[in-house]
């Protein structure tokens, strides 16, 4: 239970076997926290009975507070001040009076949508460490839902998930709960890329189904990414989120009806099968083999599959195989699932340690025609079409890693002193940050157009006509990302060269880089699909010369 201290009692307590410690005027007894302590045990000694808030945040992150706080954390001094009690809660509202106002809301008018007053602010209000629309700067995207998505998956993960990202991430594995937390929430069936599916889930807390767009997709990938791990949003969402749309948008009926509800609940797992051992970014030329059985009925499968994120986990693979001939129109994509003859086994990355990247082994494998996602030999428009989703959901992440690294950077500037002044107060250091903060706004409104027109465009157009654009934004994101990798750890120095501690985050994206800028396609082949589609299509729409 806790209790209230004085200062002399908590000065009382300044003995190896009996030591308490304050930190913004709440007590902590780290008597059997010595031994852990990454500083070893001298340091908290030589803090014992005091306040310790000056050397803590010198050397500390809010995270490591958050993750020590509810084990090591006894009580307050009497002089804080006691928090604002809580409002009286509202009585829950009857599901008739729910439908009603979901119903009244669902005919309020784009043009009403578009005329509200910006929203209050949110976040800490850090500049450029948030979207514009977190401080107060008006947006003709986002309302009261995404706000209200905003705050929810917000306070989830600053107290259940960030602070433990680190051991996690160590560890190679986000536990199991977790994810199925994600099905619990609904947040698994809103990152389909399609309007909520209903029929398989039952929503999502603070956003009524009939009101899901893309931007709440969009929004809760990047409040996910707060985290900075990007192990750790591939575990969540990397295999899922390139799997399992395939299925939703292409799959027969009596298929999806049999898959999704487990896929959505979180009790099965999914991820995308493309990329081979000798095909990469030219996936038309994949060998994969799938061969009709002599009755017809099944799929025989043979090939190997090379970096394929969560598959070391998945029940199912969403997998491109070579049903015909040479080239593009010989493929055909597959949903295979774990059965006799299917393989897998992890593989040591350079980062998202936590992701489970595989290599995964096909070898006499029986799927059901059934099973065929779109046509036979038609594969190829299906992956293109999903390649787009998957390069959206690569384009949001880089953008949030990178003012992760930003807001890092910025608050570290503030507390760090050299030569006699904080390092924000050094004329380079504002420079690299306006450079990094310049990069990060231009790419995420650029983000914010694609992800409109996504909303607005049918799925075939916009495969065609948003297929350069996004691919030139995939490119322009990942070296945004990279950029800031490398100037925050010039800001931290040292720090982000070790493991752990303040700069944790910057080491571990640093690292996570790479998984960004090739995944999905290279930079190199992006820009130069850019260009090609684009013109591609201009000409097919009557550029004129």
């Amino acid at each position: 239970m806790s209790k209230t201290f004085t200062v002399s009692d908590v000065a009382s307590h300044n003995k190896p076997d009996n030591l308490y410690i304050i930190v913004d005027g709440d007590v902590y007894d780290v008597t059997k926290f010595q031994d852990d302590h990454p500083g070893g045990k001298k340091i908290l000694q030589r803090v014992g009975g005091k306040d310790a808030s000056k050397q803590f945040w010198k050397y500390h992150n809010e995270g490591i507070l958050k993750k020590w706080q509810g084990r090591l954390q006894v009580g307050s001094l009497d002089t804080k001040p006691k928090p604002e009690p809580k409002p009286e809660p509202v009585a829950e509202p009857s599901a008739k009076t729910v439908a009603a106002a979901q119903r009244e809301a669902s005919r309020a008018s784009s043009e009403e949508e578009e005329s509200a007053d910006a929203l209050e602010p949110f976040g800490e209000q850090i500049p450029f460490g948030d979207p514009g629309w977190y401080q107060s700067q008006h947006s003709p995207y986002f309302n009261e839902t995404h706000a209200a998505l905003r705050a929810e998956v917000r306070e989830w993960v600053d107290n259940e998930l960030e602070p433990n990202v680190t051991e996690w991430d160590e560890a190679k594995r986000v536990p199991e709960e977790i994810y199925k937390e994600m099905g619990r929430r609904g947040y698994l069936a809103g990152l389909l890329g399609v309007k909520y599916p209903t029929e398989y889930a039952s929503g999502i807390k603070s956003v009524a189904p009939e009101k899901w767009d893309l931007f709440h997709e969009m929004l809760l990938t990047d409040e996910l990414c707060r985290t900075g791990s990007g192990g750790f949003i591939w575990n969540l969402i990397g295999g899922y989120g390139i799997g399992a749309p395939p299925v939703m948008k292409f799959g027969q009926q009596a298929l999806k009806d049999r898959i999704l509800p487990g896929l959505l609940s979180g009790d099965k797992r999914i991820c995308l099968a493309i990329t081979e051992p000798d095909a990469g970014s030219d996936v038309a030329n994949l060998t994969c083999e799938a061969k009709l059985s002599d009755d017809g009925k099944h799929f025989i499968v043979n090939g190997e599959k090379k970096w394929i994120t969560n598959g070391i986990w998945a029940d199912y693979f969403t997998t491109a195989v070579r049903t015909g001939g040479p080239g593009m129109n010989g493929v055909s994509l597959l949903l295979i699932e774990r059965t006799e003859g299917v393989s897998t086994r992890r593989m040591d990355c350079q980062g998202v340690w936590s992701s489970g990247t595989t290599y995964v082994t096909f070898e006499d494998v029986k799927v059901p025609v059934e099973n065929l996602l779109g046509k036979k030999n038609q594969g190829f428009r299906v992956i293109m079409s999903n390649f787009n989703h998957e390069r959206i959901g690569i384009i949001i992440q880089s953008l949030r890693f990178s003012r992760v690294l930003f807001e890092e950077s910025v608050k570290y500037a503030n507390k760090r002193r050299t030569f006699g002044k904080k390092l924000i107060d050094h004329p380079v250091i504002r420079m690299k940050l306006a450079h990094m903060a310049r990069q990060i706004e231009a790419s995420y409104n650029w983000l914010e157009n694609v992800v409109y027109q996504c909303e607005k465009m049918p799925d075939t157009e916009a495969m065609l006509r948003l297929g350069g654009p996004i691919a030139g934004l995939k490119a322009q994101s990942t070296l945004t990302f990279e950029f800031c990798a490398r100037e925050a750890s010039q800001i931290f120095g040292g720090l982000s060269y070790s493991r752990g501690g303040q700069g944790a985050k910057v080491e571990r994206l640093y690292r996570d880089v790479r998984a960004y800028a090739i995944p999905g396609g290279s930079e190199e082949i992006m820009l130069d699909l850019s260009m090609r589609q684009s013109m591609r299509v201009a000409k097919a729409m009557g550029m004129k010369l």
